[in-house]
């Protein structure tokens, strides 16, 4: 029988980053009835704990007003920073800001159907420009989900999600079971090995569990570690020339080089 991995076997490293090291992570979500939101603020509180620098953005919402009445959704934190697709506006980012000016983004949105909502997909379809100049290849992410039941799309929302990032050459870091929370059989929690999660229930009426919202802060840290690893590797590495070498001069260059029988 195999064991849950032990908690001494779970962070990837033990120094926090200095000054010049500090990843800035972005938590960007979609939250309609505030599981997400709830998970999010969370997932903040591990980035924090791992030394890292944290901020909080929403996906703005497609939904008029009218149908969102008819859902019962409540009003979004208008404190928290929104994602703007058009001219800002107070509190606001641009969208090349929220996914481009970080060292790595953690993402939580809903199921809708066992796929992402359109409020996310909405986000990624506005992203063309950001694919055509390569301006996220490298860049670190993970997930974090919420469903309404234990069979609603907790692993498949964030599979089939996976398609967008996986396209713009980001490196995915689920959180596996590095934390032993996470094969805790005694109560009923959401989350798998591809990312925190939480069961909402079919009427909403459920909030994150005490065991969630630790596996949550823990996704957090854990990414963060990674993305601090990541960070510091990449300023060791040395700088790339600004003026790539003409291939046709080292061709050239090797030729000469060769003793007078290779040439023959």
């Amino acid at each position: 029988m195999s064991r849950a991995p032990s908690a001494s076997k779970s962070r990837p490293m033990s120094a926090k980053p200095d000054a010049s090291t500090k990843p800035r992570i972005h938590v960007i979500y979609y939250s309609m009835y505030g599981h997400v939101s709830t998970l999010a603020k969370q997932i903040v509180k591990g980035v924090e704990s791992a030394g890292a620098e944290a901020h909080l953005i929403q996906i703005p919402e497609t939904l008029s007003k009218e149908v969102l009445a008819k859902m019962h959704a409540p009003e979004k934190d208008h404190s928290i920073t929104t994602i703007s697709f058009g001219a800002g506006g107070e509190n606001t980012i641009t969208l090349e800001d929220a996914l481009v000016n970080c060292d790595g983004i953690l993402f939580g949105y809903p199921t809708r159907f066992g796929g992402m909502p359109a409020q996310a997909k909405a986000l990624w379809d506005a992203t063309g420009g950001l694919w055509m100049k390569g301006a996220l290849v490298g860049k670190p992410f993970g997930v974090f989900i919420s469903t309404g039941t234990q069979g609603g799309g907790q692993e498949t929302t964030i599979l089939t999600s996976l398609t967008n990032f996986v396209h713009h050459g980001m490196v995915f870091v689920p959180v596996g079971y590095s934390s032993p929370l996470q094969a805790n059989m005694d109560e009923l929690h959401g989350g798998s090995a591809y990312g925190a999660g939480t069961f909402a229930g079919g009427d909403g009426s459920r909030q994150p569990s005490q065991l969630e919202l630790k596996v949550a802060e823990h996704q957090g840290s854990h990414f963060a570690q990674i993305a601090t690893a990541l960070k510091i590797g990449r300023a060791a590495l040395p700088p790339k020339e600004a003026n790539p070498p003409d291939p046709k001069q080292d061709d050239a260059a090797k030729k000469s080089d060769r003793p007078p029988s290779a040439k023959k």
